[in-house]
């Protein structure tokens, strides 16, 4: 059973949403303007460094995502 790759760029912005965020807020804490975050919302990658930064803004372990992603295969 094949397992689509996490599109990580969708699940930074639901996990925003979820929290009650918005972009203009993720992007004073990132230090960038509004349309970088919408660029990263419309990736299905991400830079390593940029995803370790989100993960401790938003408290979240994305790269558990990738994590069990890389166990189903």
């Amino acid at each position: 059973m094949a397992t689509h790759e996490p599109h990580i760029g969708h699940l930074i912005q639901e996990e925003l949403a979820r929290q009650g965020r918005t972009v203009t807020w993720l992007a004073k804490q990132l230090h960038c303007s509004r349309q970088n975050v919408y660029g990263i919302f419309e990736h299905p990658w991400i830079y390593t460094d940029t995803l370790l930064k989100i993960s401790e803004i938003l408290d979240v372990d994305f790269f558990k995502v990738y994590s069990e992603y890389l166990r189903i295969e």
